[in-house]
């Protein structure tokens, strides 16, 4: 057996599946669809066994992209899990062939609830697609299990035909990067959307920071205190004046400045780059590494000083630009 070509193969048959799938897309798919984007509950996903994995993929999907979402397990809703649907939902089942056990049995409750039920199936005269209000019937094809029995290319339809409807209906929504952001906290790409520079700043306690008429020694105490490897100076009325970077504290000290005496007005940056609370992290982080810098001084929109965001905060919050 040539196991590569054997693999190519089963690439093919499906690849086949989902071009003959596409085909058939028409006005099914626009009335599922519509259903979907004008649902007041939550569109629920049912199947059982293979089919049953690809309607929790979808739930999750759909969820993501901002329609919400969750899958419901056949046998556990005989059980209670009925309970979740109400008539203003609208329930997916998926089965190709219509006829899985689990689904039939739940589909009395589900008209007797008042959901909306949307058939996914081969087979338009299946049980399932004459108990549901909208069908998309799948065309024949060709498993691509050797046996012609394990749901290969049926499976690989149901989702990406899933995945069709979700990413469209997110497009109805004008759903939006920010958006997906919000629902994606925890991940890398929500934290880039979401993220600002408040999030991640030193403030109160932990704001490195002086009174510009200080010395240069009250400097070295702040900055050793704080850990961020700057200082920032401001005035009476907490005016952002100046910066001092533990690379200027070198280059100060390499010049035998006599730290107990020396103002630290006379030594630190004046007119320092700054950012502000409501910029993202990720605008900040690429500002600092283009200026070759470490960290900025926040201010408000008086340009008083109201912390400091340094570099290594912002990527260990996460973020990597």
């Amino acid at each position: 057996m040539d196991r590569l070509n054997e693999a190519k193969k089963v690439f093919d048959i499906e690849i086949e599946a989902l071009q003959k799938t596409r085909d058939v897309l028409g006005d099914d798919f626009i009335g599922i669809l519509n259903e979907i984007s004008s649902c007041q509950g939550k569109v629920i996903l049912t199947g059982m066994g293979k089919p049953g994995h690809i309607a929790e993929k979808l739930a999750a999907t759909f969820s993501s992209l901002g329609t919400p979402s969750f899958y419901l397990h056949p046998a556990e809703a005989m059980h209670g899990d009925l309970g979740m649907v109400s008539k203003n939902d609208v329930v997916i089942a998926i089965s190709y062939s219509g006829e899985s056990n689990e689904i039939i049995e739940i589909l009395p409750a589900i008209r007797l609830i008042g959901a909306k039920l949307i058939a996914i199936t081969g087979n338009r005269n299946s049980t399932l697609a004459k108990a549901s209000d909208l069908v998309q019937e799948l065309p024949e094809f060709e498993e691509a299990c050797h046996l012609g029995l394990a749901p290969t290319s049926s499976t690989t339809v149901e989702l990406v035909y899933g995945d069709a409807l979700a990413v469209v209906a997110s497009e109805m929504y004008d759903f939006k990067d920010v958006d997906f952001g919000k629902l994606h906290p925890a991940g890398a790409l929500g934290k880039k959307l979401i993220l600002k520079v408040e999030d991640c700043m030193a403030k109160n306690e932990d704001l490195p920071k002086i009174h510009v008429d200080s010395l240069l020694v009250d400097a070295i105490k702040e900055m050793t205190k704080k850990g961020l490897g700057v200082v920032c100076m401001v005035n009476d009325n907490g005016i952002l004046k100046g910066i001092l970077t533990d690379g200027d504290l070198r280059r100060v000290i390499e010049k035998r400045v006599d730290i107990y005496s020396e103002s630290v007005r006379n030594v630190m940056t004046p007119d320092p780059k700054r950012t502000t609370k409501d910029k993202l992290a990720v605008e900040a982080l690429k500002f600092i590494r283009s200026k070759n810098i470490n960290n900025l001084p926040v201010v408000d929109e008086e340009n008083k000083l109201i912390g400091v965001v340094d570099w290594r905060q912002i990527v260990k919050a996460g973020i990597v630009a």
